[in-house]
């Protein structure tokens, strides 16, 4: 199961996690053009190998495995997928 991207990251956009993510997950990034216009960063969940990693380097805690997300952030797991398609 993938990490997902939630609530708390809206309007901060640290890319902390992009950092350490080993297989380039976490977009958009400081140098893609969507960046300025996004209200969150998002994890492609076809992608995401559920290393953790992020999850530490989070400095608003919005990062979390699937499984443990809490139930009113739900809608983000559709969200996080929807950036991708």
């Amino acid at each position: 199961m993938p990490h997902i991207i939630a609530e708390p990251c809206i309007g901060t956009k640290d890319t902390s996690c992009v950092a350490v993510c080993p297989v380039d997950c976490i977009h958009p990034t400081k140098d893609e053009e969507e960046f300025e216009g996004a209200e969150m960063l998002y994890i492609d969940p076809d992608t995401c190998i559920d290393c953790g990693l992020c999850v530490d380097e989070c400095p608003v805690k919005a990062i979390f495995p699937e499984e443990d997300l809490p139930d009113e952030w739900a809608s983000f797991i559709e969200k996080n997928a929807e950036y991708y398609q």
